[in-house]
């Protein structure tokens, strides 16, 4: 134990993770007796404990830095509303230090009333050391896109703005712009999806084409497969035009960590659904052969994309010069595999289709199956 605090039940635990039982897991017990604890639970510093704690680390030559010099104020929502009194800047860093300190600290601030319109304030203002610690605090956060658009309808152009930066100094801001665009869109409407401007989606692509950071390049893969999902396709066509589909194929080409293959796979799935997409995705020298070598290396939902990717190419933008490209980067082989493994059967039967609709030009293919030559 690093702070020991004992419940009303008379168990005593570490802070960090009895905070994070009841206010992050969201469970209402204590976890050794099971009893049901009141909402208003006091966690009470066990000053005996850490007072033994302490003199064992020092007795043992265990560095001191274990144990936190001091215990901060207990937070509720009566000081956060104290902290936005305060001078901004002042205020800004006392409410960081509240969040970084407990799970307790980042509850009390979601739920005090005005606290997330005081943050989103200085970033829809834009002044770079407020909005740097705004967005430092509302990434700690669990905060809805409701929470975040508030009295702020200017929200998406503002965090757009940020994303538009660049330097070193940026990239943590950019990340955490891009987190908090990514809350937003997963909650907007089709209209609102169709409605985004062509600047979202270019700042979006560019943080996937310069890889800020890794989670901010998987939200900014969920925000492209999120908009690019609207019925009325012109999303799609504004993510192709911004360059879209090229920043997808090289995602695929490094080979990122499995999730990020996924949510790439997603969002060309997504795009080639437009006839924009699929000719971006066909002219680009390695476009077919990302897709292909996908098939069986990333998982099944990754294959699922990937088939789907390869059957809107076979359907609606199959040259002879495409047709020879997918055998030649090994996709029939690959086809071919699919149609043996345990898989769901739409997924198999768009495989097939890919197959029997160009079996003439790869008949000499000795991965073809006999029954495709009939055909």
């Amino acid at each position: 134990m690093k702070d020991p605090v004992t419940l009303s039940t008379g168990i005593t635990y570490d802070r960090e993770s009895i905070e994070h039982w009841i206010f992050a897991s969201r469970r209402s017990t204590c976890p050794v007796s099971r009893k049901i604890l009141p909402d208003s639970e006091i966690l009470t510093p066990n000053h005996t404990l850490r007072r033994l704690i302490r003199s064992w680390c020092s007795l043992d030559g265990v560095a001191k830095q274990l144990l936190p010099a001091v215990n901060l104020p207990a937070v509720d929502a009566a000081r956060v509303a104290e902290l936005l009194e305060l001078h901004p800047l002042a205020a800004l860093r006392q409410l960081r230090a509240v969040v970084e300190e407990s799970e307790r600290g980042k509850r009390c601030v979601e739920a005090a009333s005005g606290a997330v319109d005081f943050l989103v304030s200085f970033v829809v203002a834009g002044e770079e050391a407020h909005c740097a610690e705004a967005l430092d605090i509302l990434r700690l956060l669990r905060v809805s896109g409701a929470d975040l658009v508030g009295r702020n309808p200017r929200i998406v152009e503002s965090l757009t703005a940020i994303l538009r930066r660049r330097g070193d100094s940026q990239i943590q801001s950019r990340a955490n712009s891009m987190h908090l665009l990514d809350v937003l869109v997963r909650e907007m409407s089709h209209d609102e999806l169709a409605a985004l401007g062509e600047e979202v989606f270019l700042e979006v692509v560019n943080v996937v084409r310069e890889g800020v950071s890794q989670q901010a390049t998987k939200a900014a893969l969920r925000v492209l497969a999120t908009a690019c999902s609207c019925p009325t396709g012109r999303s799609r066509v504004k993510a192709v035009r911004a360059g879209a589909v090229a920043a997808l194929v090289e995602v695929l080409l490094a080979d990122p960590e499995r999730r990020a293959c996924e949510l790439a796979l997603v969002g060309m799935d997504q795009a080639c659904r437009c006839a924009e997409g699929r000719a971006e995705l066909v002219a680009h020298a390695a476009g077919v052969a990302a897709v292909a070598t996908k098939l069986l290396r990333v998982s099944d939902a990754g294959r699922e994309r990937a088939v789907r990717v390869l059957h809107s190419v076979a359907r609606h933008a199959a040259t002879p010069g495409i047709v020879r490209e997918m055998e030649e980067v090994g996709a029939v082989a690959e086809l071919c595999l699919v149609l043996q493994l345990e898989c769901r059967r739409k997924t198999k039967e768009k495989a097939r289709e890919i197959l029997r609709l160009h079996a003439r030009a790869w008949r000499a293919s000795p991965c073809l199956p006999p029954s495709f030559h009939l055909s």
